[in-house]
């Protein structure tokens, strides 16, 4: 687990690979657009659906049912893994992205335009359970070709920083996600936020949605997927094939992803819920702090992808999970007095832990896969990971702290997280390019 990476030749990587940026940008721009889509939901249901929509129970049941619509979104990315990874593999990995997109930007606009419990009754949850399920089917979807239009444009030696485009997608449409909230709930009065104020950011996907399409429209098709199709090597049935011949890779990337999910759970969506409810802080203070998380994210994420392109990937993403562990008791400390500047300062340190497995994470979970199959094991792998990781990491976090009123068993569930994740780094394995490099110079001969 802690042997170098193989170097490059001098100079070998200096030249940008033909399109090579073209893909970065749209990949960490759709990747953005759709998860901007996706974070919206995750602090409105924190913060406003258990008022709106499950306005007749208890608070904390209010908030476990919000809460298990959030859950839905990832319960259904299994099923965009399997029906988009799919015709990744097999039609390529364009055409896909672009219906993924527009997938879930016509579910968060709906939602944004959705009435509420008092007008429509139990159809409205209703409703939004089904719109949830459509966001997360295509999410399901959308991950793992964002991921392969960036590092199979790139070179496979740097394919630490060219996967990580993708992953920025996360925290900066969290960041825009928190950032148009934020405004809304610091120029609105409260009743008129949760009137029709966290509307305005669901209805403004439709503008991101449409710029995203546009530069996905105009992309070409990877040179990988490319020389795949030129051998006629794209698989017949790719799902059937990495349940069959992959299995150690599919549970080794699955795996890998639980404690970057459970972790940044805990910070993006709990961490609202404990911090204004328990700890006094305002909404305002609380958005606040994700705000200036994300944004460090936007750096630290590609320097963690390309830090593991210099050294053993496992390892760096192994050290980052350890780190988690300790950390998580240390930061419940920190904020115990309240200080808003404490909670910032730990939602930062906390997300930082999160960018050192994620920024690799595109990178090490592709590679476990070959070439024809990668679209179908990553999808897999990312959406697998996602029911058991977080999906129900809120629901656990707000139960856990319900039956108990302490934050020791929360620590106690991260570090359980931290112990999966290294124990399926332990048994993946590292990068191999030699077959990529072969159907690439085929394909040029």
């Amino acid at each position: 687990m802690t042997a170098p990476h193989q170097a490059s030749p001098a100079g070998a990587t200096r030249k940008l690979p033909p399109g090579a940026l073209k893909a970065y940008i749209a990949s960490l721009t759709g990747t953005s657009l759709e998860y901007y889509d996706f974070a919206i939901y995750s602090v409105a249901s924190a913060l406003v659906f258990p008022k709106i929509f499950f306005p007749n129970n208890d608070e904390f049941v209010g908030l476990l049912l919000s809460f298990s619509t959030f859950a839905v979104g990832y319960l259904a990315r299994p099923i965009g893994g399997i029906v988009f990874g799919r015709l990744g593999d097999r039609i390529g990995r364009k055409n896909v992205l672009v219906i993924t997109l527009l997938l879930i930007g016509a579910a968060t606009v709906l939602i944004g335009a959705l009435p509420d419990y008092s007008v429509i009754g139990v159809a409205a949850p209703t409703i939004l359970v089904l719109l949830r399920l459509a966001q997360g089917i295509g999410v399901g979807g959308e991950w793992g070709g964002a991921v392969l239009l960036s590092s199979e444009f790139g070179t496979a030696s740097k394919r630490g920083f060219w996967s990580s485009a993708a992953q920025i997608g996360p925290p900066a449409g969290n960041l825009m996600a928190n950032g148009v909230l934020a405004v809304l709930a610091a120029t609105l009065s409260n009743a008129d936020f949760l009137a029709w104020g966290w509307r305005v950011a669901f209805l403004a996907s439709a503008v991101l949605v449409v710029f995203g399409l546009l530069i996905r429209l105009k992309l070409e098709e990877t040179p990988v997927f490319k020389a795949i199709k030129a051998h006629g090597e794209q698989p017949k049935a790719p799902i059937k094939e990495v349940f069959t011949k992959e299995p150690r890779a599919l549970v080794s990337a699955a795996l890998s992803r639980i404690c970057p999910d459970v972790l940044y759970s805990l910070f993006t969506v709990f961490v609202a819920v404990y911090a204004t409810r328990e700890l006094g802080m305002t909404t305002g203070n609380v958005l606040g702090a994700i705000l200036i998380g994300s944004a460090f994210q936007l750096a630290l994420i590609p320097a963690a992808g390309a830090l593991t392109d210099r050294f053993n990937r496992r390892l760096v993403y192994g050290i980052a999970a350890a780190g988690t562990a300790v950390y998580i008791p240390l930061f419940f400390l920190m904020v115990q007095g309240r200080s808003v500047l404490l909670l910032t300062v730990g939602v930062v340190i906390g997300l930082a832990f999160h960018a050192f497995m994620y920024g690799p994470q595109a990178a090490y979970i592709t590679e476990q896969f070959p070439a024809r199959l990668r679209y179908a094991g990553s999808s897999l792998a990312y959406t697998l990971a996602g029911v058991v990781g977080g999906a129900i990491a809120p629901l656990v976090f707000t139960a856990l702290y319900a039956a108990t009123g302490n934050w020791y068993v929360i620590a106690a569930y991260l570090l359980a997280s931290s112990v999966v994740t290294i124990v399926g780094l332990a048994i993946g394995r590292d990068p191999h390019t030699d077959e990529e490099e072969r159907l690439l110079q085929d394909a040029r001969a």
